[in-house]
């Protein structure tokens, strides 16, 4: 069975995890936590970067900074994972969700002004399988009705809005490295501050509410309780492992491409002619190759292609059940019919993509695709 991901390994792993032990710091926020940081700094322009132990740590760390409590709302795409309206829920607010564009599932920017009431506190975008949504106009919007933003970049790593990284231009940016995304530690994250305002805080929250990273840093003779917060660091374990895949970020992201590019290239002819949606990407996005997905017709194409591609011996997988469908929140949700995000929930495949991928297999994949009809 070709499977749907398998973690990529770059053959260092095992050696900074022996030197984050040998250094006798393992904890967290050490040399490797240190490293990672930076180097996220200094290549995308990020204004502070804070490692976590997972995308949703850094989404629930932006919705304490930007003290979500209840009676507040929040707009958050209905397609999504169940992270990017759990951090805010867990703070009291109550979930706005905005359904999907037609050629794409990112949220469409259009209907997102119309959403938005004198409770609306913050704007969560999710940038879908890497793919950015339009900045410019959620900026706009989050401007003149002086709300927050959020980017959920889990899916976005090296990914761009007109040559802008993904992840720093919404006061907030989250990022995910799950064992599925581009770049991995098995479980991890890391929290974007870009506007300056919560940089201190940011740093106190993630040290469970203390100052502890001025002491180290000799600014304070002291550390103590000083606000809210969480164990949010990630091991210098977890650190370790992430350093070697970031050294290894643009081999990564060049074979993710070159796959994704093949799927593109030898299902488009394919698709055309029984129907099926392929990934669209804006004139204003790149493309980081997070991901390869067809958008069938129905949830019955979609069940019997995948049927298809499991009988060749291929593991195709769809996700995302509409939030506001979700048996937590169905009951709870009383806005408009979201047309599109259902549509994807029923009709969306995921194909395999991953660094290890042969072309022998992506040849198989493609060819079973394509004997589909």
């Amino acid at each position: 069975m070709i499977p749907f991901n398998k973690p990529t390994a770059t053959g260092k792993e095992i050696r900074y995890i022996k030197q984050a032990v040998r250094s006798g710091k393992i904890s967290g926020n050490g040399i490797f936590t240190q490293k990672c940081q930076s180097f996220f700094q200094e290549k995308y322009g990020f204004n502070k970067c804070l490692l976590t132990t997972s995308c949703t740590d850094a989404l629930e760390m932006a919705a304490i900074l930007l003290e979500i409590k209840p009676g507040d709302e929040v707009i958050v795409p209905s397609y999504t994972f169940v992270s990017t309206a759990l951090a805010f829920v867990r703070q009291g607010a109550k979930i706005i969700f905005a359904d999907s564009c037609k050629d794409h599932p990112g949220v469409d920017e259009d209907r997102i002004e119309e959403l938005i009431s004198p409770k609306t506190k913050a704007i969560v975008v999710v940038h879908y399988a890497g793919v950015a949504c339009d900045m410019a106009k959620i900026m706009n919007i989050a401007n003149r009705h002086n709300v927050f933003v959020v980017e959920d970049a889990a899916l976005a790593i090296d990914s761009y809005y007109k040559e802008k990284p993904l992840g720093s231009l919404g006061h907030l940016g989250c990022f995910s490295f799950h064992e599925t995304k581009n770049i991995q530690c098995g479980e991890g994250g890391m929290l974007v501050v870009n506007d300056r305002s919560f940089e201190k805080r940011a740093e106190i929250i993630w040290e469970k509410g203390t100052n502890r990273s001025e002491f180290y840093r000799g600014e304070v003779n002291k550390y103590g309780w000083v606000d809210t917060g969480s164990s949010f660091l990630p091991s210098e374990i977890s650190a370790a492992f992430l350093w070697a895949q970031i050294e290894k970020l643009d081999a990564i992201q060049q074979k993710r491409k070159d796959i994704w590019k093949s799927y593109y290239e030898g299902l488009s002819d394919w698709a055309k002619e029984i129907n099926i949606q392929l990934p669209f990407i804006p004139e204003y996005a790149s493309n980081n190759a997070h991901m390869f997905y067809l958008v069938c017709n129905n949830i019955d194409q979609r069940t019997d292609l995948m049927n298809k591609l499991k009988s060749d011996g291929i593991l195709a997988v769809f996700h995302y059940l509409s939030l506001h469908n979700s048996p937590y929140y169905k009951e709870k949700y009383s806005g408009k019919e979201l047309v599109q995000a259902d549509r994807y929930s029923d009709c969306l495949l995921r194909l395999p993509l991953y660094y290890d991928l042969s072309g022998h297999d992506l040849k198989h994949i493609i060819n079973s695709c394509c004997g589909f009809k």
